[in-house]
């Protein structure tokens, strides 16, 4: 089934709910939904928990949500930086959760919910307060921790191009987490360049395949 073609970024994002727990690609500002994100803050859904490599930047994204409270708990592995004040204000102030996740596993435990994978060990956080509560075991040797995989209601992705069955390319490392987030939630909303006819990109280069994929919204703009 082809996805829905919204209008524009609110349109894409209209059916967001409070308390839904939404995945927001890019690594910084790379391949950051940024008009998704805004839209998302204006739609008025409150209570979220949102899954992102960090906790926002500066005043624009994410960390706008944040200063709006709109967010309840980030999982993220990088939640502190020189331009994190958002984060920073409301989790001093105890108004926002945090659950820290190194870098490679909050990838993988989102690709595990995306293979359907119940769990998966990894030394990655074995020792350290990150695998207090967590069962944990010994193989060959070596300590190992077990994490369950991340499931979402929704995914916010950015990709350079999607053709009219939802089949996305990214720009270059614009991609970073935006694959294994639409497997990874019940719905995936793209925010594209372009969108282009059945036909118009070459299958051997597509990144994320159309099934993972239910909202295409065109927002023309640098692609970064």
């Amino acid at each position: 089934m082809a996805p829905r073609i919204a209008a524009n970024a609110a349109d894409a994002v209209s059916g967001i709910h409070d308390g839904a727990t939404v995945l927001i690609g890019g690594f910084g500002n790379a391949g950051q939904p940024m008009e998704l994100i805004d839209a998302l803050l204006d739609c008025g859904a409150t209570g979220l928990t949102v899954v992102n490599n960090n906790a926002g930047q500066a005043d624009a994204g994410l960390a706008l949500l944040i200063k709006e409270r709109k967010v309840r708990k980030v999982i993220c592995s990088f939640p502190r930086q020189s331009d994190s004040w958002h984060f920073d204000t409301a989790y001093r102030a105890g108004e926002i959760e945090l659950e820290l996740v190194p870098q490679g596993n909050l990838a993988e435990r989102l690709r595990a919910a995306g293979a359907g994978i119940g769990g998966f060990f990894t030394p990655t956080g074995y020792g350290t307060l990150l695998a207090e509560g967590k069962e944990t075991r010994e193989i060959d040797g070596v300590g190992y921790v077990l994490e369950t995989p991340i499931k979402a209601d929704v995914a916010l992705i950015k990709a350079l191009t999607a053709d009219e069955f939802g089949n996305l390319v990214y720009r270059k490392t614009a991609r970073n987490f935006g694959p294994v987030m639409a497997t990874a939630a019940a719905q995936t909303i793209a925010q594209v360049d372009q969108i282009v006819p059945v036909g118009g990109i070459d299958p051997e280069v597509v990144v994320t395949p159309g099934i993972y994929v239910d909202t295409v919204v065109q927002i023309a703009g640098e692609n970064k």
